[in-house]
This record gives structure tokens, C-alpha cells and sequence, in this order.
């Protein structure tokens, strides 16, 4: 099961409150306040971690609730502080604090505050999605999502000279808490695009070791697969794989959404065509229309380098097509292969190092 978005429930731990308390001992009947503080609650935090590929674990467990802070005790003994919630999310995770938060409130029974969402920066916003509060892309960085509330003191802090036994003490703070969609985006260094049915899985299997279901029809591919390129000097490329676009992708028809924002990190896209336009389209349409698409969803996804395949060249009608395609698309290189028969893969993958290393070389 892949899982690529979930809303989760955080809750820091509450503050234990604090101890009212004096000191009984048989030389002092009458000791001063000896009521220890209450232990902070524990945090909600957010680490990344580049050997999880999924959301799967918070789609089962979406409440995610830390440790009360223990209270304070006599003889001047504090509570102990409740154990912070480390949940461990995959790389390429964003966190959107989700619109439907409420500002905080006082009730007005006790006068202490409500659990106060989450004072975080955005760093950006949506109207679906809320406000961005953190992109988690580094392996072992973390967020701190949800704070812990503080202890209350005993009353022994409380002692003055004019009020040597108070009789009273602080009630713990509440944690932190909110409502968040976590979303991920997967980390590539190259995103194959295209239509459904053109070879993407096929030529994913047979470039690196990742097995795909491949199927003769469309949507065979559900959700994004990962597989890793390796070449003899023991360098690595990952390359996702996302299932086919159609028309209107851009509007999210056929869950286009959670397809594209799968590419919008990666380094260099592949626009991979059936050039023998088996599905009874033309390629050259077919590239236009992925280009438009990509455009319509986010324009900058058109200034990624990109690398157009012709794929299905062992078909009789893909070397017509080739030729009109070049035609049509003047000025844009083709490279054909065969991915069933594994006819030009060697090529693609020396293309394919080229440009990741031409679009690194670029950014740094």
C-alpha cells in the first residue's frame, strides 16, 4: 500500500501541575513549603528518514498523541518530563497546518488557556491545504510539530516572607495541538512522464532492478515506483516512475495532482512517447499535450531540462511517426529506443547521467 498524503491529529503532552506540600519532619513539625514542580509534556517531532518510502504508517496511526509531564510531588520532588513523540516520516515531506485551526481561547472557569495551535511560520500557503509549515528533505531533520506544554511550580516557589505557607500552586500548561495534512513528494533525480501505456514501467525494469507491474493496458501503474540506475563507476541515479497522465491532469482529472507533484523535484524530466501511437493518438500531439499539461500545473516544471524518448521503436508504424515527429517538433533531439527489447537502454543511460550531471552542474 502506498500512501502519499494523510491528515494526522497532533497533541503535545500536557505540564503536570504543580505540588502543594510542607515539609513534616520530626525536627521541623512546622517546615516550610516543599511542593515540587510539575514535568513538562513531551513534543510531537517530525524526523526524516530516507529508508521510509511512505505515509503508511501515520494512514493507521493518524492521531499522534505524546506523554503527559508527570506532577509534582512532596519533599521538593518534580514531576518527571513526559518523553517526546518521535515519528519518522519519509524524505520529501511537507507539513501544511490545515485552514480549519482555531485561535486560541480562555476558559473562563480556571482563566488558563486552551491547547494553542501551533505558533509556527508558514512559509507559504494554500487555500486547500493551509499554511506550509516545514519541507522536510534531509535525512535526520527534524520538526518540532507540536511543543509541550510547561510544568507547574509548587508552591514552594511561592514562599515570601510575608507569605511563608502558601497553600496554592500551578496547574500545568496544555500542549499544543492541530490538525496537519502531511504530503510527500517523492525525491528523484529523473521523473519519466507520459502517457498511460506508453512503456514507463517497461522501461523502468529495464534500466534498473525495480519489477513494476506491466501490463497491456492503461493504468497499470497506481502509484509512483522508485528504481535506482547504477553505472560501473558506482554511481546512482533514482528514477520515479509516474503513473500515466491524461488529458486535464492539471485540473487533478484522473488524480493528476497526485501525480505531478511527484516530478517537482526532480532534476530532469523524461517525456517518454509511444511513437507507434498504439492507443491510436500521435505522438506529436502527445508531446504537446504533456507540455501543456506540465505548464498548466506549474510553469516552472518547463524550465527543468527534459529529454524526449521515442519509445516502441520495434512497432512497423514508429519509424513513419519518428520521422513526421521531427518534422512537426523541429530543434527538439529524439532519442529511440525499445524498451520490451532492451534496444537503445544503453544509450538512454548515458544520456540520462549526462543531463542529470549538466542539470547539477547548473544549480550548484
Amino acid at each position: 500500500m502506498f500512501v502519499d498524503e494523510v491528515k494526522v491529529f497532533a497533541r503535545a503532552g500536557h505540564g503536570g501541575r504543580g505540588c502543594v506540600a510542607f515539609q513534616r519532619d520530626p525536627s521541623k513539625p512546622k517546615g516550610g513549603p516543599s511542593g515540587g514542580n510539575g514535568g513538562r509534556g513531551g513534543n510531537v517531532v517530525l524526523e526524516a528518514d530516507r529508508d521510509i518510502n511512505n505515509l503508511v504508517a501515520q494512514f493507521y496511526q493518524p492521531n499522534l498523541i505524546a506523554e503527559k509531564g508527570e506532577h509534582g510531588q512532596g519533599k521538593g520532588m518534580d514531576g518527571r518530563a513526559g518523553r517526546d513523540l518521535i515519528v519518522k516520516v519519509p524524505c520529501g515531506t511537507l507539513v501544511w497546518r490545515l485552514p480549519s485551526q482555531q485561535p486560541p481561547t480562555t476558559t473562563a472557569r480556571s482563566g488558563r488557556s486552551a491547547p494553542r495551535a501551533p505558533a509556527h511560520e508558514p512559509l507559504a500557503y494554500d487555500p486547500v491545504k493551509g499554511e506550509l509549515l516545514a519541507d522536510l528533505t534531509e535525512h535526520g531533520q527534524r520538526f518540532v510539530l507540536c511543543r509541550g506544554g510547561r510544568g507547574g511550580l509548587g508552591n514552594r516557589n511561592f514562599a515570601t516572607p510575608w507569605r511563608q505557607a502558601p497553600r496554592f500552586a500551578q496547574p500545568g500548561e496544555p500542549g499544543e495541538e492541530g490538525e496537519f495534512l502531511l504530503e510527500l513528494r517523492l525525491m528523484a533525480d529523473v521523473g519519466l512522464v507520459g502517457y498511460p501505456n506508453a512503456g514507463k514501467s517497461t522501461l523502468l525494469s529495464a534500466i534498473s532492478k525495480a519489477r513494476p507491474k506491466i501490463a497491456p493496458y492503461p493504468f497499470t501503474t497506481l502509484h509512483p515506483q522508485i528504481g535506482i540506475v547504477e553505472y560501473p563507476d558506482y554511481t546512482r541515479l533514482t528514477v520515479c516512475d509516474v503513473p500515466g497522465l491524461i488529458a486535464g491532469a492539471h485540473r487533478n482529472v484522473g488524480l493528476g495532482h497526485a501525480f505531478l507533484r511527484h516530478v517537482q523535484r526532480c532534476k530532469l524530466l523524461v517525456l517518454l512517447l509511444d511513437m507507434a501511437g498504439m492507443d491510436g493518438r500521435q505522438p506529436w500531439d502527445d508531446y504537446a499535450q504533456l507540455l501543456n499539461e506540465l505548464q498548466l500545473y506549474d510553469p516552472a516544471l518547463l524550465q527543468r531540462p527534459r529529454l524526449v524518448v521515442a519509445n516502441k521503436m520495434d512497432e512497423p508504424a514508429a519509424a513513419p511517426n519518428l520521422r513526421k515527429f521531427k518534422r512537426r517538433v523541429p530543434h527538439t533531439p529524439v532519442l529511440p529506443i525499445s524498451a520490451a527489447l532492451g534496444e537503445g537502454i544503453e544509450r538512454f543511460k548515458v544520456a540520462l547521467r549526462r543531463a542529470v550531471d549538466a542539470s547539477s552542474s547548473k544549480v550548484g
